[in-house]
């Protein structure tokens, strides 16, 4: 094994259940998300990794695409401007429209757009060969886009409302609550201007990064029991790698839809005029 556990991406290759020097299982870890720089150190100002070249690549991809389906736009789409307008119109009338409502919704609509297809690439990346790492499952990525989101939903609500209103508009006032009114503005505020800005960035981060593990887990176990009569069971766990990747693919997109929907709703919260 490794001197330093923090090197060791995946798993050691020469290592299987039976072998004579009885070297363990690998199991994945914090460890398994930690990858050395591609240039620079910690203790410099440039600092690049795996992760970064992820989504730089991954901004360039959604760019690329967009860019090369609309550049010349025609009445009657070719295949690809076909697929990104229905990318597009997913994210506009399934999401936004619903949410915000057409008229207040549609200058949110290339935010959100971006978002969604933003999120699903860094998603993606887990299941394709040579990156299989999600970048939304290290949390200052997650964190960062909630933090987009949420400045803009303070911005707007703020704005709107202005500093009383919008002061009303996050504590839940409401008078006809009496009594009970000043704990339910305390818990409104908490949860608003606290909980849910974490809870939106923890959630993209919690189901990559879970999703991730497991998908090590199956991988690594099958490798590992591809020795002797852990051949049977190596197969069990292979098949378990195919279905864990396709439910990966559906939870990936989810997670996407899950974030720009919530980043909608807030929007539409801060645009309300009554609650």
């Amino acid at each position: 094994m490794s001197a330093d556990p923090t090197t060791v991406l995946a798993f050691e290759t020469d290592c299987h259940i039976f072998d004579a020097d009885g070297c363990g299982f690998p199991a994945p870890g914090l460890h398994s998300f930690l990858f050395e720089p591609i240039f620079g150190d910690a203790d410099s100002n440039v600092y690049f990794n795996k992760t970064m070249l992820l989504a730089l690549l991954g901004t360039v991809i959604i760019v690329g695409f967009f860019w090369a389906a609309f550049r010349k736009p025609k009445v009657v789409p070719g295949k690809l401007q076909m697929v990104a307008e229905t990318g597009y119109d997913f994210v506009r009338r399934g999401i936004v429209y619903e949410v915000i409502g057409k008229k207040d919704g549609e200058k949110y609509v290339p935010l959100m757009v971006s978002l969604f297809f933003f999120v699903w690439m860094m998603n993606l990346w887990s299941i394709i060969p040579l990156a299989q790492f999600p970048v939304t499952a290290i949390i200052a990525y997650p964190a960062i886009l909630a933090a987009i989101v949420y400045v803009i939903w303070m911005s707007l609500t703020f704005k709107t409302h202005g500093f009383v209103g919008g002061f009303k508009n996050l504590t839940g006032y409401d008078k006809s609550l009496g009594a009970v009114l000043p704990m339910v503005m305390v818990i409104e505020f908490f949860s608003n201007v606290l909980v849910r800005p974490f809870t939106h960035a923890v959630r993209l981060f919690a189901n990559m990064f879970a999703g991730h593990t497991l998908l090590l887990l199956f991988t690594i176990a099958s490798w590992y029991l591809l020795n002797g009569i852990g051949i049977a069971y190596a197969s069990v766990s292979f098949v378990m790698v195919l279905v864990m990747t396709l439910f990966e693919l559906f939870i990936q997109a989810v997670q996407a839809y899950v974030f720009v929907l919530l980043a909608c709703s807030f929007i539409q919260g801060a645009l309300a005029k009554h609650h």
